[in-house]
């Protein structure tokens, strides 16, 4: 029988944190779950990590992602290799809590509605210690109807759902398109609004995963670039879902994702001795 939940990992230069990666995944208390993990050509020793978790008999690995495709290459590949009926992404430098699962999957099997369930999450360094121990779904909790979602993370000008590790997605409706990169640094929050079009999601308040910030996000560049980013990613919302959102909810989700960029390059200047030259984040392979 299939699992009820897949954890996917698309694994990319992540050799220094995919073994306390893995150890968080494997260490799961809800047990009905696989591991599909597929390397995307690092260059560094990630494969070795991964085989040396091969034993286990939760764990599929795939051979190795051809290099080239960016980010989107790989997430729909382990995507598109899962077997559960939910999807939960894990890069291969983040973390999940232990309990993770059990609490969204509960969450879940509560609310039968439901397409997404999103946590909170902690923002740690590059030696796992928090920089910010809880944040995200802007004050969203329970059941929130799918419409109610995608405003409030379009006028909040960041993607209050986090990363991938933190949400857990409903197969067939993540299928309906799969990983987007339209807009490569809002892949994940793309994904979210075209899932919340088919059903609900349930927000969780416990903080259930670890998102590592890296040397590489606290460039100007990047600032600009994701605050560009949202602001299209807003504008082809509202082309495509106006009974969601309206020109005002954009206007104000793209004044507040400008200063949200780069609040966090001020963030990321300030920490940058503690998130590792290594941890590089690599999107674009």
């Amino acid at each position: 029988m299939s699992p009820r939940v897949s954890i996917v990992i698309p694994a990319y230069n992540n050799a220094a944190y995919l073994a306390a990666t893995l150890e968080s995944v494997t260490a799961q208390t809800y047990p009905d779950f696989e591991v599909v993990i597929a390397d995307h050509s690092s260059i560094d020793g990630t494969s070795e990590i991964i085989q040396s978790f091969a034993g286990d008999p939760r764990i599929r690995v795939l051979s190795p992602t051809p290099h080239g495709g960016g980010a989107k290459a790989n997430w729909n590949r382990v995507s598109q290799h899962a077997e559960g009926e939910w999807i939960k992404l894990v890069c291969g430098d983040d973390l999940i809590a232990p309990e993770a699962l059990e609490i969204q999957m509960a969450a879940a099997q509560e609310h039968p509605s439901a397409v997404m369930v999103a946590s909170k999450r902690a923002v740690v360094d590059a030696h796992g210690a928090p920089v910010i121990p809880s944040r995200g779904l802007a004050g969203l909790e329970g059941l929130v109807s799918g419409r109610d979602a995608v405003r409030a993370t379009v006028r909040s000008g960041t993607n209050i759902f986090g990363e991938p590790a933190a949400v857990l997605l409903r197969r067939d409706a993540l299928a309906d398109g799969w990983w987007d990169d339209t807009f490569p640094y809002m892949i994940d929050e793309t994904a979210y609004v075209r899932v919340l079009r088919s059903g609900d999601c349930v927000a969780v308040p416990q903080t259930l995963a670890s998102f590592r910030i890296s040397a590489s996000q606290w460039s100007v560049r990047l600032a600009k670039a994701q605050a560009e980013q949202a602001a299209g990613l807003h504008r082809a919302i509202l082309a495509a879902h106006p009974e969601a959102v309206s020109p005002a909810d954009v206007r104000r989700g793209n004044a507040l994702a400008l200063a949200n960029a780069y609040a966090r390059r001020l963030v990321y200047l300030g920490l940058r001795r503690r998130m590792g030259k290594e941890n590089v984040v690599a999107s674009t392979t």
